[in-house]
């Protein structure tokens, strides 16, 4: 045995972040099961299209939306100009939540972290001269989801456009909002069944529309490690398969337009691996347990580089970071790509930040070399090795979830939570140790102060945002409005006590014509809160 050999066998054990052992080098063998196939065929852990970014790139959706809006508005037609192929949009606070801008809970909120949506007439701002039937938008949005569909939907058949040219993803992902984020509304059953009522909709209505964004990214952001990011996805995945199937759907009917959201971080190998073995998991799953067709068994995910990686210190440092983590990204296999701003730890990011960050993509994409070829790490001996293993960790994991009774109970008893606390403290600690280095704060800090980014003056925007939502209601015929909120009302009953027929009582239609009425976000969502009532965390 040579010297070399002989100090790389005893080498200091080294982890990845999830905790898996990395050895000092990795031979043919330590791969485990390499179960690779070829790109676009089952189990589609090289790819879900044979050709992937040599026949089409990955779609770069920078996620955007602050203040009014018109100012949203004036950032997606900059994106789209400069090459953005595609508009994610961000809610603030108050629209996620079903608050309008003039409730007092709203106060200070509006327009902060996202855009302000109250009514369809601010919806048509937001998309003012950019085309519906040429894009295709994603948007954020969970417990009011189906209403901002509604809406999206509203602005397209004003403007003339159909349903079926629409396309774009709601994330409409409320499990991971009781595990992680926080902004539910209604319990988990009537939530849920609102959930599956999108699915089914979607699935007649607006064929191109992917109805749900099944999401790991908030969780890792929570503090989650990659292995749990996995698990736990694939956990809620389950609960909202059943549901469906429950309400009346087959598998195939809905599952093709099921679409997923990971976040990256930067360990470059892991991240590549996790993406590789969400591919197979998610394969087997859909064919061991729902029988669904290879169809219905692609993962299909957009990613979002890690905004918990970003640094006040030293925030140049992150455009760095985010380069190393939307390469992993392409080398993943990734459908679509946001690349964070590398102010984004400061405040909103600038509009010099934004195009710095869709430049990041463009040069992965066009300099890198990276979509040359489909996968170009399959058969390292390290990254085969890593993604069975995170494989194998995640579905022992799921185990655990499965025994507790699914998702929904598991959240009722705190097992996620309590899982991502531990992974999250634990990760603290190294950090605040030293162990796990973050350069320019706990080494090769410059002992300068973070700069300070000028901040909108979010009161004044508040209150124009309440001045325009004042004149959209004051303009309102209050008989139609009304009418329209009764139905939803007495749907909702029947959604309550779970006895609703999908097919007899749609409420997607009921929605949007509350939506035409010009009923704002507040007002449908506090109609379905007074019917199902308010979550509350035990």
């Amino acid at each position: 045995m040579s010297a070399v050999s002989s100090k790389l066998r005893t080498a200091d054990v080294k982890t990845s972040p999830s905790g898996l052992e990395i050895k000092p080098v990795y031979r043919a063998g330590d791969e485990g099961h390499a179960e690779l196939g070829e790109p676009g065929q089952f189990p589609y852990t090289r790819g879900v299209q044979p050709s992937m970014y040599r026949g089409r790139l990955w779609t770069m959706r920078q996620y955007a939306g602050f203040g009014t809006a018109a100012e949203s508005n004036t950032r997606y037609k900059m994106l789209l100009e400069a090459g953005q192929t595609g508009l994610s949009v961000a809610f603030d606070l108050p629209t996620q939540m079903g608050i309008d801008s003039d409730a007092p809970r709203a106060l200070g909120e509006v327009g902060r972290v996202g855009v302000a949506i109250d009514t369809v007439e601010d919806m048509h701002t937001l998309f003012d001269g950019i085309s519906l039937d040429k894009v295709s938008t994603s948007m954020t949005i969970n417990a009011t989801g189906s209403t901002l569909l509604a809406m999206y939907i509203v602005v397209a058949e004003e403007r003339g456009i159909s349903r079926s040219s629409l396309s774009g993803t709601i994330q409409n992902d409320i499990l991971k909002e009781y595990i992680a984020r926080g902004t539910y509304v209604y319990p988990p059953v009537p939530s849920l069944a609102l959930v599956a009522e999108t699915f089914r909709f979607c699935a007649t209505e607006v064929p191109n529309w992917n109805p749900i964004s099944i999401s790991g990214y908030h969780i890792r952001e929570a503090g989650a490690t990659a292995v749990q990011e996995l698990a736990f996805t694939f956990a809620n995945t389950i609960e909202y398969v059943q549901r469906a199937i429950a309400a009346g759907l087959a598998v195939d009917e809905f599952a093709p337009r099921l679409s997923f959201f990971f976040a990256c971080h930067n360990d470059l190998f892991e991240e590549v691996a996790k993406f590789r073995a969400a591919r197979r998991i998610y394969a087997h799953l859909m064919r061991e347990r729902f029988g669904a067709s290879d169809a219905s068994c692609r993962l299909r995910f957009h990613t979002q580089t890690g905004g918990v990686t970003l640094t006040a210190q030293q925030p140049l440092n992150n455009v760095v970071r985010v380069t190393v983590q939307a390469l992993a990204a392409a080398l993943g296999g990734t459908q679509s790509l946001h690349t964070n701003g590398y102010d984004e730890a400061l405040a909103l990011p600038t509009a010099e930040a934004a195009t710095l960050a869709l430049r990041t993509q463009q040069i992965v994409a066009f300099e890198s070399g990276v979509a040359q070829t489909v996968d170009p790490l399959a058969g390292s001996f390290y990254v085969e090795a890593l993604t069975t293993e995170l494989e194998t960790r995640a579905l022992a994991l799921m185990e655990q979830v499965e025994a507790l009774g699914g998702s929904a109970s598991a959240i009722e008893k705190g097992f996620f939570q309590d899982e991502i606390a531990r992974s999250a403290y634990e990760y603290q600690l190294r950090v605040e140790a030293g162990d796990t280095v973050i350069v320019g704060v706990n080494r090769f800090g410059d002992g300068q102060d973070p700069p300070v980014i000028a901040a909108p003056d979010f009161s004044a925007l508040g209150r124009g945002q309440v001045a325009q939502l004042t004149r959209v209601k004051a303009a309102r015929d209050g008989q139609v409005l009304t009418g329209a909120l009764n139905a939803i009302r007495e749907a909702a009953v029947l959604y309550a006590a779970e006895q609703a027929d999908h097919a007899q009582v749609a409420l997607m239609p009921l929605i949007i014509d509350a939506v035409r009425a010009r009923a704002s976000v507040g007002e449908i969502s506090d109609t379905f809160a007074a019917v199902w009532g308010g979550y509350r965390p035990k």
